[in-house]
């Protein structure tokens, strides 16, 4: 009777863990598609925001003689733009977004050299996008910045970020929907962590783009964190679960 007994306690116990594991499978499957979600429409709005840069480039092109080295960096520009569609349309999580957006960094490279040749001017010096929102295009200075909660610090930025910001006026921020708020990119959450990877990571060391709160989402942050927690306590829970049905494998109750 006893061992009756213990075995349907043991029962029990495998059967709430079990549960409890693939409780936490879907959990962790749909907090990675949500993740995605929002990152892989940046990226796909990044992505046309280059191409229609690369019409306006067409426009102004027309009817001038391009040269080898401008047919090169042309060409060069129209790889990346094709390359980074065909990215964007793989992404299967966050992190894969940081290939995107080091392609697009290098076609806008690429334009602004088209540009540059076309002028008769030096090849631009390459600097990092502006940091306010990299569809900018190339920064062309540093400005001191001090972004909402955090710390005061310089950052690329280009032509009209620069003035406004002098000038104490907001700066043309990129912002993206977290839940129902629209937020500057920087302060998405982690996930966000590699589109600005792809875009900066080529420039050094980018401790200036991680100080204070930046990209730590402020008190949802937080809120990750102790949701990641318990998430961690679920998994534990749920592998224990694995654990233990995977000692009366073999077993015929």
């Amino acid at each position: 009777m006893e061992l009756v007994l213990l075995l349907v306690v043991l029962g029990g116990l495998v059967g709430v863990a079990l549960v409890a594991g693939q409780t936490a499978k879907k959990r962790q499957a749909a907090k990675a598609e949500a993740e995605l979600e929002p990152v892989k429409r940046l990226a796909e709005e990044d992505v046309t925001a280059l191409g229609v840069e690369l019409q306006d480039l067409d426009i102004d092109m027309a009817g001038r003689e391009l040269g080898v080295g401008e047919n090169a960096d042309y060409q060069r520009a129209l790889d990346a733009y094709e390359s980074s569609k065909t990215a964007a349309a793989r992404m299967t999580r966050p992190d894969d977004v940081r290939h995107v957006t080091e392609i697009l960094e290098d076609g806008r490279y690429a334009m602004a050299c088209v540009r540059a040749r076309v002028d008769g001017q030096p090849l631009p010096t390459r600097r990092p996008p502006c940091f306010f929102d990299p569809r900018h295009g190339m920064s062309v200075v540093d400005v001191a910045y001090t972004p909402p909660g955090g710390a005061r610090r310089d950052v690329p930025a280009c032509q009209l970020d620069a003035e406004r910001v002098t000038a104490g006026a907001e700066p043309d921020i990129r912002k993206v929907m977290v839940g129902s708020r629209r937020v500057p990119y920087w302060q998405g959450g982690r996930a966000y962590q590699p589109y600005a990877q792809g875009y900066f990571g080529g420039f050094g060391p980018m401790d200036w783009m991680f100080m204070g709160m930046l990209f730590s989402g402020g008190f949802d942050g937080l809120g990750e964190g102790i949701g990641a927690l318990g998430e961690g306590l679920g998994d534990m829970f749920g592998s224990i679960g694995d654990g233990i049905g995977g000692m009366f494998d073999g077993f015929d109750f």
